[in-house]
């Protein structure tokens, strides 16, 4: 029985693209950099800072600190973290679906609490979630199990009697570690649903609302 539904944020609930992909071309420009287009940059969102970096700078990355450009683009974005993130199309319903059920929600991000925190304050749909695990809530992070039974534990549930919604693979991992049902969210920034379905997670769901019909 479903008795919670923990999310990823970045690319799960909310779509942050641009103003992550804002802080890439900043960072870019600084150092005499093309901008990068939201084709490019789009797939590398949900696998962290590093990810961006090597898309922007590609092989003349290693010639640079890498600690400083990392440090550029999360000042940028810190700056300017909600300028056009939105929830995605149907997150709203679905939110409002599970609040009907009596289904707990929680948000598990490997995105860390300073830049989480403040983002949710601009999202006034997500104003609601109380329980909030964030990428150093704890000694390790996804693909560990260890933040999700942390956010079960939270919510005072069996982890078994939760699932979670992310999308990427280390969230499927994370999951089937935690003895989780899990979800991988098609709808978000996964380049081929080909490589998200070789992930095996237990459901491959292309819009939102479409979860509550497996509760």
């Amino acid at each position: 029985m479903t008795e919670a539904v923990i999310f990823d944020l970045d690319g799960t609930l909310l779509n942050t693209c641009d103003d992550l992909g804002a802080a890439l071309n900043h960072t870019l420009s600084l150092h005499g950099f093309a901008q990068v287009d939201k084709a490019r940059y789009s797939p590398a969102i949900s696998n962290g800072v590093k990810a961006l970096l090597e898309v922007g700078f590609g092989t003349e990355l290693e010639k640079f600190d890498q600690a400083l450009l990392r440090q550029q683009v999360l000042d940028h974005y810190a700056q300017n973290i909600a300028v056009n993130s939105h929830c995605f199309d149907g997150v709203n319903a679905l939110l409002d679906g599970l609040k009907s059920k009596g289904i707990q929600v929680a948000i598990m991000t490997n995105k860390p609490t300073f830049l989480t925190l403040p983002l949710l304050t601009k999202i006034p749909e997500l104003a609601h979630i109380q329980v909030i695990v964030c990428g150093d809530t704890l000694d390790e992070a996804k693909p560990s199990p260890k933040p999700l039974l942390h956010a079960a534990a939270q919510l005072k549930i069996n982890a078994r009697d939760c699932i979670y919604v992310g999308d990427a693979e280390r969230d499927i991992q994370a999951a089937r570690a935690a003895e989780m049902r899990s979800v991988a969210a098609l709808w978000g920034y996964i380049p081929s649903k080909t490589i998200a379905l070789s992930w095996g997670a237990d459901l491959n769901l292309t819009n939102p609302e479409a979860l509550l019909k497996h509760i």
